[in-house]
Order: structure tokens, then sequence, then C-alpha cells
């Protein structure tokens, strides 16, 4: 299978550690909790209804700690949203490395997305900064570019492959199924808090790639 044109998922390349660091290592492990309480909160109340207090009370530090390590809320919410980001490629090597073919590759991608909507609290909290954006004296993504574009790669290799059924234009269903997946996400965290947020987009992502599948 040709591999999808991604480059709106690529990420740096690490530079090559030259042996471990203790202190820099705490302070990663630091960083990282308060990344996590920080996105249990804004998944909880939102941007606006928390500030730093919150964060340092939810993660048992000062405020002056957080602040040594995130200068300011907006801050934070960038990090989160980077983090949601960078969820997303780790999970596309995996489901590539399954050998699977276009159209199933695609599916798989959003099951595993709607898993990490329903279990992973930054992909949550991401999710919302990115509706709250407005919100936010900061410079965050456009959401949802990246899922069309990886979609409309994967849909047109479906379709040079012969996985399309006649007529099914890869770009238009690549937009249907972005706009399906992320509506049925919102519909299932304002319901139930997405916790059947697996469920939903199982039925709902039958239906559909059963329509633009070839018979």
């Amino acid at each position: 299978m040709p591999e999808p044109q991604t480059a709106v998922f690529a990420q740096p390349k690490p530079s090559v550690r030259r042996g471990s660091d203790p202190k820099q290592e705490r302070s990663t492990r630091t960083r990282l909790r308060v990344l996590i309480g920080a996105a249990e909160l804004f998944t909880e109340r939102g941007f606006r209804q928390t500030s730093v207090k919150d964060v340092a009370d939810r993660v048992g530090m000062t405020k002056g700690a957080v602040y040594f390590h995130y200068p300011t809320k907006e801050a934070l919410a960038v990090a989160i949203v980077e983090e949601h980001y960078e969820r997303w490629p780790k999970i596309l090597d995996e489901v590539t490395g399954e050998g699977r073919g276009p159209l199933d590759t695609a599916a798989r991608m959003l099951e595993c997305a709607a898993t990490a909507f329903q279990d992973d609290v930054i992909v949550q909290a991401g999710a919302r900064l990115q509706l709250e954006r407005p919100q936010i004296d900061a410079e965050l993504p456009t959401p949802y570019v990246d899922w069309v574009s990886l979609l409309e790669s994967l849909l047109t290799s479906a379709q040079d492959a012969g996985e399309l059924r006649a007529g099914v234009e890869p770009g238009r269903a690549a937009r249907s199924l972005v706009s399906a997946f992320f509506g049925s996400q919102h519909v299932s965290d304002v319901l139930s808090g997405r916790a059947d947020v697996v469920e939903r987009w199982r039925d709902l992502s039958g239906l559909l790639f059963r329509s633009i599948r070839a018979d």
C-alpha cells in the first residue's frame, strides 16, 4: 500500500541522547504531571473556568512551581494541544504496521482515535481547547484539516486499489468521515462524557464504510 501523505502529522526527530540527566528526567516527569492535571481540569471545566491555582492544587504543587514549567495558562493550553496532536502519528505508525489495505487502514485509524477520545485525557482536553479557541490568547493549530488530508490520501489509495464504490470521490468522502467522526465524539461528550464514544463510532462507522466500499 502506498504510504499516506501525512506531512501534517510528521513530528521532528528527537536529538541524539548523550546519557541520562536525572534533573532533566525529573523535570520532564513534573511537566507531564502538571500537564495531565491541567488536562483533567480543562476537560471538566473548560479553559476560562480553570485557573493556574486550580492546576497547582490538583497536582499538589505551588503556583510558582507550575509557573516555573508553564509561564502562563495559555502556555499550558498550547502544550496540551501539541500533546494531543502528537498522539496521531504514533497511532498511525501502529495502524500502518498492521499491513491492512488503505480503506481498512482508514477505518482502523478512526477506530483507534475513538478509543483515544474515550480513554485519553490529553486527547479529550485538546479537543475541548480547540473548541474554545476564541477564549485562548494563543495560536493553536486549525483543527480537522490534518484528518481530512490523511483520510483523503488513504481513500485515494483505496480508489486506486479498487476498494471504493464507483462514484465515490475521495475528498468529499474524507470530509464526510471527518464531520461524522468529530460530530459523533462531540455528541458522546455531551450525553455521556465520552463514555460511549467507541460504541457510537462503531455503529456509525459500519454504516459509512459500507456505503463507500466496493461490492
